[in-house]
């Protein structure tokens, strides 16, 4: 019986010790659940939604000169034929200059201005030794800005020019109104063609061009005419040369008379004079 209690105890305390352990690995269990729960059954409300703001795309035109000298002038210029078209481009004015110490091409190219650095790129590693390079780039965002709101607000105060112009009751009025929105017209067409001017600026950049080839100086001897042939010309030319001052002394004789008049005036005046 001494044993029997002592192991009774001994039972009692190892369940015990048990019943804990499980209750402590219920709990941390619970809590892990309620943790990761936690973020659905407390979530905050939805975010609103942002607001999303226009994106201005920058207007910028895009011009350059760029100055080559190369050994062979066609064959360039037949090269440059290549990228030009191949870029969607156009010559806007194509100029060749031949004198005696250099030929040249002064060419004003268009090209879009998606390839405006390709085309150049090109250009420049071709055969030719660059004389000079200059690139501009200008931002007309604003004047884009600028002209499309003028636009915008011209045309509202046409909208209200035509709703007067259903309204009025008597010519004065009719024709006063029709002037303003003859007015609004004009400046409507006009911010159109301004807008239209730089649109076509920013899409296609303008690139001045000049492929020059130096030649050698050669002295050409101008051929001359026989001594007898240029004893003729002279004749020929001292007759009429002739001719035509005797014809100008014909077409002056208005001149002529007036002259005589006043001499025979002033000839009779002195006699007058002098006989008193």
């Amino acid at each position: 019986m001494k044993l029997i209690f002592p192991i009774l105890i001994l039972i009692f305390l190892i369940m015990s010790c048990r019943q804990k352990a499980s209750e402590k690995f219920n709990v941390s269990k619970m809590s892990n659940v309620e943790i990761e729960m936690s973020p659905i059954t407390n979530s905050s409300p939805p975010i609103d939604e942002i607001e999303k703001q226009e994106v201005i795309k920058k207007k910028i035109i895009k011009d350059g000169r760029l100055g080559l000298r190369v050994t062979e002038l066609e064959k360039t210029k037949l090269l440059i034929d290549t990228l030009v078209k191949y870029y969607d481009g156009y010559y806007d004015n194509e100029r060749l200059i031949n004198e005696d110490w250099e030929s040249s091409y002064n060419l004003k190219i268009r090209i879009p201005s998606t390839n405006f650095e390709k085309f150049i790129t090109n250009v420049e590693s071709g055969d030719g030794e660059i004389q000079y390079k200059e690139i501009n780039a200008r931002d007309v965002t604003d004047q884009f800005i600028d002209l499309e709101t003028r636009l915008e607000n011209k045309r509202n105060y046409l909208n209200r020019y035509n709703e007067l112009l259903k309204q009025a009751k008597s010519v004065k009025e009719i024709l006063e109104i029709e002037e303003k929105i003859r007015g609004l017209e004009e400046e409507i067409e006009s911010t159109i063609g301004r807008l239209k001017y730089l649109s076509d600026l920013v899409d296609y950049s303008t690139l001045d061009l000049t492929i020059t080839k130096h030649k050698d100086f050669k002295y050409n001897i101008e051929d001359r005419d026989k001594f007898s042939e240029r004893i003729k010309q002279s004749l020929s030319k001292g007759w009429f040369g002739f001719v035509d001052f005797l014809l100008f002394v014909i077409k002056i004789w208005p001149l002529w008379i007036i002259v005589s008049l006043i001499l025979y005036f002033w000839r009779k005046y002195k006699k007058t004079k002098t006989k008193n």
